[in-house]
């Protein structure tokens, strides 16, 4: 005769089971997925000049730092109108699959831990650092691509500097693995992986700036107060984490002659090099280069991701007759 309590328990871990499951692939976290997809592709594709702007800086050493309509200007001159908008289509998808994938696990993770309790800064830190790891762990070969497609084809004035030939994402891939190995795809993992602390810093200001406007009030917030928070989180976040981002998108790039002994893909060692590389040409401010152009680009970016995120998740859940909890 089966023991009841087996039985009781046996139940009790299906249902357990079953509930996270129902929080992975929840119609919830595929909205907020989309929402956050949606509004980083509009809003990256109407400021995407300006990170045209910031990478030229970031990458090319022998550019002069200048104000980023200067920079703008000299592009268009020497290049023509279509090179602040090269690549648009690579990094536009990247962006879409990035931001979808982090978006999901990010709320996917909420469901999970918070489970209708108030979230905390720590959470949110947390979630969002973990939401960064499978981020970068799934996307960084889109990001690796699109940023030399970006570049391909621009006056750079770098000695060390290759230029490369690519006719689109797959033809990028597959000459990449070709000559340089599939490792190559993930040759900026290590310092993305540092920049993990980006978006998780930026969530956990935008959270927790979210949940102190939201106190005491009953109705979801404006427009412009969204806005201004999703601004002020993404630049806090964006001048902490700088550098780095400069070390990712040489990396990305991938055409830097350094030595056998300094060839090890996205380590710790490149990383240091890199720096110590840049330091060492210009300076400390040198890590900064592009610093304007991308708070620019970025903190606008972000402001309005943030902006149309809020706006189509509450009008998916109005319709559908979800409702979510305020500060959601």
């Amino acid at each position: 005769m089966p023991d009841p309590g087996r039985l009781m328990l046996g139940e009790k871990m299906k249902g357990n089971s079953g509930l996270m499951v129902g929080h992975v692939f929840s119609y919830e976290s595929l909205v907020h997925a989309v929402a956050g997809a949606a509004g980083s592709v509009t809003a990256m594709t109407i400021f995407y000049p300006l990170d045209t702007a910031r990478l030229r800086l970031q990458v090319d050493e022998k550019m002069k730092a200048q104000s980023t309509p200067k920079i703008l200007a000299k592009i268009i001159k020497e290049e023509g109108l279509a090179a602040v908008y090269r690549s648009w289509f690579s990094v536009i998808s990247s962006l879409c699959c990035s931001n979808f994938v982090y978006f999901y696990t990010f709320n996917t993770l909420k469901a999970v831990w918070v489970k209708g309790q108030a979230s905390t800064n720590g959470k949110d830190l947390v979630m969002g650092f973990i939401s960064g790891v499978v981020n970068v762990l799934v996307t960084t070969p889109l990001w690796v691509v699109n940023t030399r497609l970006k570049l391909q084809g621009s006056n750079l004035r770098n000695d060390d500097i290759r230029q490369t030939d690519y006719k689109g994402i797959l033809d990028a891939v597959t000459q990449i693995v070709r000559n340089e190995g599939a490792p190559a795809l993930w040759s900026s993992t290590f310092p993305s992986l540092l920049l993990v602390f980006n978006p998780a810093i930026q969530f956990m200001f935008y959270e927790g700036l979210k949940r102190q406007l939201m106190r005491g009030r009953t109705e979801q917030l404006f427009s412009l107060e969204v806005f201004i928070i999703g601004a002020i989180a993404k630049a806090i976040a964006t001048t902490v984490t700088y550098p780095l981002q400069t070390v990712q998108s040489l990396l990305r790039f991938g055409q830097q002659r350094m030595g056998p002994e300094n060839r090890m893909l996205g380590s710790l060692r490149s990383v240091i090099y890199l720096l110590s590389q840049r330091v060492k040409r210009q300076g400390f401010m040198g890590l900064y280069k592009g610093l304007e152009a991308k708070l620019l680009q970025t903190v606008l970016t972000s402001a309005l991701m943030f902006l149309i995120y809020e706006k189509i998740t509450g009008f998916i859940f109005r319709i559908m007759g979800v409702m979510p909890r305020l500060g959601d």
